[in-house]
């Protein structure tokens, strides 16, 4: 019986080197710009900018009840029971169904630690939210929870998965998930910014020291149905000699 191969041991040796200084440099700015951002706004105008104002009247104004419906589904799937507990848990349970232990420990980690920065800001700043918002929320504006939220998932996923389709489809459901915040007035244009931000940055620092390990299960992943295929190619040749 042989032993099973730990994951770092397969990962590509650039998979190995990733764990050094430039993704937690990276990273950490993200972070570093997300709290300047949010203490710029929150000075400012009184913590609104031209630029919110603006974008915030743009919306108001192009309201409609063809727009309104998908960012009130956009709300729930994003946030509250669902966006915060039953789609990261349903998302890590199909990661362990693929044999993916570690990959779904990342993305757990990288959801609870995103929430958790959120809230820290979101304290720190006590930013208002707009006059004119279309939905109940919770204290503090900045930053979204909803678009950090949304942007961890995109980077872990595709991190994970590293295809073109997934990062195109993390990138359009976290541009969606901000347009919809913005549209129904739960936050200013600047909160959903900052929100990118810190879900680059969660997912790009928590991503460095398990770099090799996330590379070398999804090699043996591979392997793995490599190996399940090769049988039954193997039986397709046999009987086509027959």
């Amino acid at each position: 019986m042989t032993t099973p191969q730990a994951p770092e041991h397969a990962a590509a040796p650039s998979a190995r080197r990733i764990a050094r200084r430039w993704p937690v440099i990276s990273g950490v700015f993200a972070l570093v710009l997300a709290a300047a951002l949010g203490g710029l706004v929150v000075v400012r105008d009184r913590g609104v900018t031209e630029i919110d104002t603006e974008w915030m009247n743009e919306i108001i104004e192009h309201r409609s009840p063809f727009w309104e419906m998908p960012s009130l589904f956009m709300n729930a799937l994003g946030g509250g029971l669902v966006g915060i507990i039953v789609v990261p848990v349903l998302i890590a349970v199909v990661l362990l169904l693929l044999k993916r232990p570690w990959a779904a420990g990342y993305f757990l980690a990288a959801t609870i630690v995103s929430a958790g920065i959120v809230q820290l800001l979101k304290n720190l700043f006590g930013r208002a939210r707009p006059l004119d918002i279309l939905v109940t929320s919770d204290f503090g504006s900045f930053p979204s929870g909803h678009v950090a939220n949304a942007a961890t998932m995109a980077v872990v996923l595709g991190i994970i998965f590293p295809r073109v389709w997934v990062w195109a489809a993390g990138v359009a459901y976290t541009v969606i998930m901000l347009l919809s915040r913005t549209y129904l007035g739960a936050h200013w244009l600047t909160d959903t910014l900052g929100s990118l931000l810190v879900g680059l940055g969660v997912g790009v620092i928590l991503w460095a020291p398990l770099a090799a390990k996330l590379d070398g299960e999804r090699v043996l992943s591979r392997q793995r149905r490599l190996d399940r295929s090769a049988p039954t190619s193997a039986t397709a040749n046999s009987d086509s000699t027959r």
